[in-house]
């Protein structure tokens, strides 16, 4: 019998039709490679069988990892770059831990179907994290399979599981704190909360900062709904064309809205934070080229990605008990808060 030949580097480059060197520098996860081309260069190694990426794993050896496919194309690139960390954060946790993550994407036609990767079927694993934000139902789909569990970033109240996410609730209550000990008392919100489980546990810690300190929270200075998970400059617009009196502060329920809101004060002469401070959360750098230094705070992405691995690999069985794992956020004061 012919001893089956080894699998070079060369040959993923062929496959691919990109260089060798590319290939290097990719698996060796260095700088050079965009994140795209990384995961596809990563996929073709398991798929050809080259080196560690081509062993088999034992049948206990494998944890699947369900995202929806819109996170690891998403339009603006820092939140591309933010959901791209967290998917290869996990992978790197879940080897270091000696298992094999299998990266499932849930694409668009898939969640309005109803339909789970095909992963869920062929192949024997340890149990799912389940990443990022999917419609109710298709999480509920996954939920009842009967494998363990735990949803990491987001989740759905009914559906109770062990949960890995950010103090979404307690660093909200901090940025806000921020801008009262800065001397603000009237804060606007904006956030959509009847989209994301983060966005409402953010607004749940803006009205605590504020409850606690007793500041009026005026309606008039909130937006805490969206048409889609793409906020608009249109929302922001309409708000601040209706708004009576706008607030001296706003806290946003993350930085690609805080940015966009400084952008639509700047086209009216208001200046952050001569004006108006503005506090976001998550710490993208996606406002660098507005020479905004935003007040924000950061969500520990290494950190949850490790809890959740932790998490999935010491469950008993198929454990469907409301366990909530919350990583805290770290606070980064920039300049886009002022004294009021």
């Amino acid at each position: 019998m012919a001893r089956k030949k080894k699998v070079s580097m060369q040959d993923i480059a062929d496959h691919l039709n990109i260089s060798k060197n590319a290939v290097s520098l990719a698996l060796q996860n260095k700088p050079g490679v965009g994140e795209e081309m990384r995961h596809k260069i990563i996929e073709a190694a398991k798929s050809l069988g080259y080196g560690p990426y081509g062993e088999k794993p034992s049948s206990s050896g494998t944890v699947l990892v369900l995202v929806p496919e819109r996170i690891m194309s998403y339009q603006d690139n820092d939140h591309f770059q933010f959901f791209h960390d967290m998917i290869w954060g996990l992978e790197k946790s879940i080897r270091a831990k000696g298992w094999n993550a299998v990266i499932a994407p849930i694409d668009a036609e898939m969640e309005a179907g109803l339909e789970l990767p095909r992963h869920c079927t062929e192949m024997t694993y340890k149990g799912i994290i389940l990443f990022g934000i999917v419609d109710r139902a298709y999480a509920k789909l996954v939920w009842e399979l009967d494998v363990p569990l735990v949803m990491l970033d987001s989740y759905h109240r009914g559906l109770p599981c062990p949960v890995v996410s950010s103090d979404n609730i307690e660093g909200a209550y901090e940025a806000v704190s921020v801008l009262i000990r800065s001397g603000h008392r009237d804060i606007g919100f904006i956030g959509p909360t009847n989209l994301t489980s983060s966005h409402e546990e953010r607004w749940f810690g803006y009205w605590k900062a504020m409850s606690e300190n007793g500041l009026p929270i005026d309606l008039a200075k909130v937006v805490a709904s969206s048409v889609s998970f793409h906020y608009t400059s249109d929302e922001i617009c309409t708000l601040l064309d209706t708004m009576p009196q706008w607030p001296t502060a706003f806290f946003c329920g993350n930085d690609r809205i805080a940015y966009l809101l400084a952008a639509e004060l700047k086209k009216r002469n208001i200046q952050v934070p001569e004006d108006i401070s503005i506090v976001g959360f998550d710490d993208l750098k996606a406002g660098a080229e507005q020479g905004l230094g935003l007040t924000t705070m950061r969500v520990e992405k290494a950190r949850m990605c490790d809890a959740a691995a932790e998490l999935l690999l010491s469950l008993p069985g198929n454990n469907r008990e409301m366990v909530r794992h919350y990583i805290r956020p770290t606070l980064v004061v920039r300049d886009s808060v002022r004294e009021c």
